[in-house]
């Protein structure tokens, strides 16, 4: 999952000084609140750490497809494609646009945007996507037509035109400090660490957005983000806790916009390192978890129950799989045979979400039911999933919305070191992945990512506990803004969004 907030913007005791900015409606100007990545931001759309970045560059830029809310991919600047037998050769039709400065988009702005995104140089947060690319077959094959030849079969390319950080620049861009893109905004100011500010784009394919101006307001703690909204100095606040969703939908002045299973909760279990590299010990903690407590208390029950499987509502999701449920005479049977009994086990939890210490609380008190002593350690944010990699037992974390084949593809795989946090790796799932995207056949591409979900499942040590909801206040006079999770195509577009 994309980070929420990694540092710098406004703290909560500088709420204040945002009203040196006006109203959120004054002359035109939107202004949405975000929590900021810090004094190193910068506005390079392939390197989008925060979700404020993909913010930023969805209101600039534009990708070639998006994710639909079933993550699937639905056209943006690619008109449409086609692929060959082969998996190996796609020809896409591009929609015909203009980047701000008035050049036309051009098959040459999509391959250097997609040697730019496979450099390594780039450190771009999509990168491994595009490692298969050709770009020396690759080719226009007129004004607005390019065919793109890989090196390997890949039917499910489209996909990764849409993953945060694929958006088009212009052929040569070497700076992002005066950004040019395509997008319903083009670029007025920014301050790293600050505020962010676009004016409307009367050129847009999509049609001119109907606010003048959209700016992008940092503030990182969330009651900080909730008092903006209600005093009318932003009318866009970005991921709430579910007690300030509760609080805003009865409030006249606001509206709440929650998303269902945004993303996924996880309990992460170390399954080479003991205790949990005892299976036993692992079903029991499977076994012991009380989903529906850990909703109705941890997320106030603003969720889904999770069924140990990533990716609810998404394509190839396998609902077939039967809901895990609580039994904890077998779970403490189990704690028993693995010589696990009154354990002390350390559960890694962070500030970094607030949804993750009060999950660690409940998970400790329902494993204490069954004969194991959980004592949750709480991990600076700044260090928190290099900890969680590197040190420690068991964890607690979230990932937000992805397409099954990307989370797979990208996380599951033996190559995704730096995304495990289990210590997990099976030889069949890179097999399945591979296997999943070299065919054109639906029915056995159906079957490959349900048996690798299998797997995952049985033995990975990830157990998904809950789907999130996530929460977007809006002043209540505000339109235009779309219901959707983060990552896909409708979240933070702000080109229809018009105050009154």
């Amino acid at each position: 999952m994309l980070a929420g907030a990694l540092g710098g913007g406004l703290a909560l005791g500088a709420v204040p000084l945002l009203s040196g900015c006006g109203s959120a409606a004054s002359e035109d100007r939107l202004r949405v609140a975000f929590a900021g990545g810090g004094s190193r931001e910068n506005l390079d759309p392939h390197v989008v750490l925060n979700y404020v970045d993909q913010a930023r560059a969805k209101a600039c830029f534009d990708t070639l497809t998006g994710w639909s809310e079933e993550m699937g991919a639905v056209p943006r600047l690619a008109e449409s494609w086609e692929v060959d037998p082969t998996g190996m050769r796609w020809r896409i039709r591009l929609r015909e646009t203009r980047f701000h400065d008035g050049r036309p988009l051009t098959p040459d702005d999509v391959l250097a945007t997609f040697c730019r995104i496979a450099d390594p140089a780039t450190g771009a947060t999509a990168a491994k996507l595009f490692t298969t690319v050709d770009l020396t077959a690759s080719r226009a094959l007129g004004p607005r037509d390019v065919e793109v030849v890989l090196t390997a079969p890949n039917f499910l390319f489209p996909l990764s035109w849409a993953a945060p950080g694929t958006e088009i620049v212009p052929q040569g861009t070497t700076s992002f400090a005066r950004p040019i893109g395509t997008g319903p905004f083009r670029w007025v100011s920014f301050t790293p660490g600050g505020p962010a500010l676009y004016a409307a784009n009367p050129a847009y394919w999509g049609g001119a957005p109907p606010s003048r101006e959209l700016e992008f307001v940092p503030v990182d703690e969330e009651q900080a983000r909730v008092g903006a909204l209600l005093s009318g100095q932003v009318a866009y606040a970005f991921d709430l806790r579910a007690s300030s969703a509760v609080s805003l939908g009865t409030d006249s002045r606001t509206r709440v916009l929650s998303a269902p299973g945004s993303a996924s909760q996880f309990l992460y279990l170390r399954v080479d390192r003991p205790p949990f590299s005892d299976p036993r010990l692992r079903e029991a903690v499977t076994l012991g978890l009380d989903r529906e407590a850990l909703v109705r208390v941890a997320l106030l029950g603003k969720g889904q129950v999770g069924n140990d499987l990533f990716g609810q509502g998404a394509q190839y999701y396998d609902t077939s799989v039967p809901q895990v449920t609580r039994d904890v005479e077998r779970a403490g049977a189990l704690v028993g045979q693995a010589g696990a009994t009154g354990s002390r086990i350390e559960l890694q939890t962070s500030t970094s979400d607030p949804i993750y210490q009060a999950a660690a609380g409940v998970i400790a008190q329902q494993l204490g039911e069954i004969g194991l002593q959980v004592v949750p350690r709480t991990v600076p944010p700044d260090s928190y999933y290099a900890t969680i990699r590197s040190q420690g037992v068991s964890s607690v974390s979230s990932v937000g919305s992805l397409p099954l084949p990307d989370y797979i593809g990208r996380r599951m795989v033996s190559s995704a070191t730096a995304r495990n946090f289990t210590g997990y790796r099976d030889p069949q799932i890179d097999a399945l992945s591979a296997a999943a995207v070299a065919t054109s056949d639906e029915p056995a591409r159906i079957a490959s990512y349900a048996r690798a979900q299998e797997l995952i499942r049985a033995s990975s040590g990830m157990l998904v506990w809950a789907a999130a909801d996530n929460h977007v206040g809006i002043a209540a006079e505000l339109g235009g803004v779309l219901l959707a999770r983060p990552n896909t195509d409708q979240w933070a577009r702000f080109d229809r969004a018009r105050l009154g």
